[in-house]
């Protein structure tokens, strides 16, 4: 008997999801860093055993939408609820629940389907047991009275109960048929993952001087020589000062950025990898439907 299925990774912004996704996948398809709504796409990765397989979703954290990046990634969460056939409601358990983490379970129950509440950063509170279970307790009570619900503590980071997790979860999948071959991880193309490897650097070596001010658009991937890719990437930014801040004294923030990059393409492509960036200046691109549509980042016209 062999089950597949679609699994919704949700929660509030920052606890963990895409890292999580990654230790499923057992290779990195999702880029992570400290800031909120790192993730702009619904990630596919795709985990098989012998049971069954599971596409499971990475959605970008619900939070209120303050333009139409914002609408977009709201969307893209809210499209899982119907899309999956059971939900993990990740949660960073080192934190007591708040409104958001509220707000998420109520749409979960409102479906009705299973949900595995993802009680991460479990290993945090390792010497404080008093607090964690307070926590633990905490986030049960958002499913108190709810029949289809189990808790599992984890750690995305160390790899803590990920077997259980995803035997709990193809356990609750329909019976069918392997959506992806055996050895496939992710539907993501390559200039896809590489323009998030790109932000990712970014994010990690700005923080909090441009947050969600950067889109990376690949201008070209050329694959025509064996030995070495050749890739070229603008990063815009929405302010003049973001752009001065990006390329840093003498160039040296681009390079680095360039350089972190480049190394983990390489990496991912096995293989030499020439990648050139530019910066250029693109005023309130978030607001922007045909520019956020050309970076994938907006529902196509219906």
């Amino acid at each position: 008997m062999f089950r597949s299925g679609f699994a919704a990774l949700l929660g509030r912004p920052n606890v963990g999801k895409s890292t999580l996704l990654n230790r499923l996948v057992g290779q990195k398809i999702a880029i992570t860093s400290p800031v909120a709504q790192t993730t702009r796409h619904r990630i596919k990765g795709v985990v098989t055993t012998e049971k069954g397989q599971v596409v499971f979703l990475d959605t970008p954290g619900f939070s209120k939408p303050l333009d139409k990046l914002g609408t977009y990634l709201t969307d893209e969460s809210l499209a899982a609820l119907s899309e999956a056939d059971v939900f993990l409601m990740v949660v960073d358990v080192s934190q007591p629940p708040g409104k958001g983490d509220e707000w998420v379970a109520t749409q979960i129950r409102e479906t009705g389907k299973f949900v595995l509440l993802v009680l991460n950063k479990s290993d945090v509170l390792k010497n404080k047991p008093v607090k964690l279970l307070a926590h633990r307790k905490a986030y049960n009570e958002l499913f108190t009275g709810y029949p289809k619900v189990k808790a599992l503590s984890v750690s995305a980071k160390t790899g803590k109960h990920m077997g259980e997790l995803i035997e709990t979860i193809i356990r609750k999948l329909p019976e069918g048929p392997a959506y992806y071959p055996e050895d496939a991880v992710t539907d993501q193309r390559l200039r896809e993952i590489t323009a998030e490897i790109i932000r990712e650097k970014v994010l990690l070596n700005t923080r909090e001087e441009i947050p969600h001010s950067v889109a990376v658009g690949i201008e070209s991937f050329n694959e025509d020589d064996p030995a070495i890719t050749h890739i070229e990437a603008t990063l815009y930014v929405d302010q003049k000062s973001q752009k001065g801040i990006l390329i840093g004294q003498a160039g040296s923030m681009i390079k680095e950025i360039g350089t972190q990059a480049r190394l983990e393409i390489e990496t991912l492509l096995e293989q030499k990898v020439h990648l050139a960036l530019n910066v250029k200046l693109k005023e309130n691109w978030r607001k922007d439907k045909i520019f956020l549509k050309s970076l994938g980042l907006a529902p196509p016209e219906h």
